[in-house]
């Protein structure tokens, strides 16, 4: 016994042709067989139900039919051997997801649905920040070529604007074609080669655009980055990308964001490292060390006694601003370094010699040693 239709599709039974055709699509494009995952004998016989469900559901005649009666009441409708996609008669409604199925498993791109107004294209822009850009934010202006309706003409591609219907499409904008598959006889739609898929043909192309409907410009844009911005986020431009080819709004355009290295900061997520050269009688005894912050400003450091090279300390609110934020920050990591001189003096070789030949129980500890040699004994 067949499954009730509207289980099939998975909608209720007063659902209306919108609610019809957004279930059929989800549906078909899960379980074409060029997709599915299933078996192809499964997934043909799968996507052959869905398709009788949605036959008969988005046909009033055939709806009223099927509810008044079930099954049987619709034996008529369909050949000696039952349904098969030769009785399948709305292409048109999912044109677009064979488009996409089939530009999918040929590497093609997102198709847009035919028939009627489509956006324009879509435009990438690679902007580089500087790491100062994250902390500050900036407000950049970038040339942006792109296409735009012709004024001439108001993007119909007519001369003076005007233009007909065209007669190969009937000013659908799209053709059919029949084509033989495993499972029975498809229709594919196109754009029509004749008006290019606007539904509409000039008897005289106008002179500026020569009939594409839009020309070549290059447009000045303002952009706000945002403090804290993430290398590779993305700003949207709404209505900045490519015209339309037939009427429709222009596309947009995507501002993708990279963040230069910084010789002397490194960034980990809200925070900075950097690093600090001191000396070791510093590093003994404790004081402090200046360090130069993101925004150019020295900031004093204190540099505990007994420090350790290469320990890492903490100066809190230096780092990147967290989420856009204009107070909260992040914090700058500053690892410890000491200088060695490549030549010394006699007398600080003298000193030196002196201090490491010494002995720490009878001299007492290495503290007291550096003090008393920069200081003198007490």
């Amino acid at each position: 016994m067949p499954r009730d239709y509207y289980e099939v599709l998975g909608v209720p039974k007063d659902a209306d042709q919108e609610t019809l055709k957004r279930a059929y699509r989800k549906l078909a494009r899960e379980n074409h067989p060029d997709v599915s995952k299933d078996p192809k004998d499964v997934a043909e016989e799968k996507f052959k139900e869905i398709s009788e469900a949605y036959e008969v559901l988005s046909d009033p005649e055939k709806r009223s039919i099927y509810d008044q009666y079930g099954h049987e009441g619709l034996s008529g409708q369909f050949g000696s051997g039952g349904f098969n996609m030769n009785d399948f008669t709305h292409y048109s409604d999912i044109s677009d997801i064979f488009g996409d199925i089939f530009g999918d498993i040929f590497g093609g791109g997102h198709s847009r649905s035919r028939g009627g107004p489509q956006q324009g294209d879509s435009l990438r822009y690679d902007l580089e920040l500087e790491l100062v850009d994250v902390l500050t934010g900036k407000e950049v202006e970038i040339e942006v070529p792109h296409t735009a309706a012709c004024d001439a003409c108001h993007g119909t591609g007519g001369k003076d604007g005007k233009v007909k219907t065209c007669t190969k499409c009937g000013g659908r904008g799209q053709v059919q074609m029949v084509r033989n598959t495993p499972f029975g006889q498809m229709v594919s739609v196109s754009d029509c080669p004749a008006c290019g898929g606007r539904g509409k043909v000039a008897d005289e192309k106008c002179p500026k655009c020569r009939g594409r409907g839009s020309v070549q410009k290059t447009s000045k844009i303002k952009i706000d980055t945002p403090k804290g911005v993430e290398d590779g986020m993305r700003l949207r431009v709404a209505g900045a990308g490519n015209a339309s080819p037939n009427g429709g709004p222009p596309g947009d355009l995507f501002v993708v964001m990279h963040v230069r290295q910084n010789r002397q900061f490194e960034r980990d997520g809200y925070n900075l490292w950097t690093g600090v050269t001191t000396t070791y009688p510093r590093l003994v005894l404790g004081g402090t060390a200046k360090v130069k912050t993101l925004d150019g400003k020295s900031v004093e450091l204190n540099v505990p006694a007994g420090t350790q090279v290469g320990s890492v300390l903490r100066i809190p609110g230096e780092g990147l601003p967290k989420g856009g934020s204009t107070t909260a920050r992040g914090d700058l990591f500053v690892r410890v370094r000491i200088e060695v001189p490549k030549t010394v003096s006699k007398e600080d070789r003298e000193l030196l010699v002196k201090l490491d030949s010494s002995n720490s129980q009878e001299s007492g500890s290495i503290s007291k040693k550096i003090k008393d040699a920069i200081f003198g004994k007490k």
